[in-house]
């Protein structure tokens, strides 16, 4: 079977740590990405669910930056909360 060679680009903390996670596994990167590939393959399909954060949907990000600009200017109302330590 040829081989060819692929090259992208990833965040180098998301490389260090999975060379890491690899390395505890006994894998290199290329065999993890291999066995990645295989399954797509052959299960046609992502491995994984995939899913979206409800914290960054549209409608919770422009909360949180309306709450920063009231903080910012002064004019927010802080309240402690039960959760919270003492």
């Amino acid at each position: 079977m040829s081989q060819v060679l692929v090259n992208f680009r990833m965040d180098e903390e998301d490389k260090k740590g999975m060379e890491e996670v690899c390395k505890e596994l006994g894998l290199s990167m290329t065999t993890a990405f291999n066995i990645f590939a295989k399954k797509i393959r052959r299960e046609k399909r992502i491995p994984f669910e995939l899913s979206i954060d409800p914290f960054y949907s549209e409608s919770n990000i422009n909360y949180l930056n309306r709450i920063t600009s009231e903080i910012d200017s002064g004019s927010a109302t802080l309240a402690e909360h039960s959760i919270t330590e003492k």
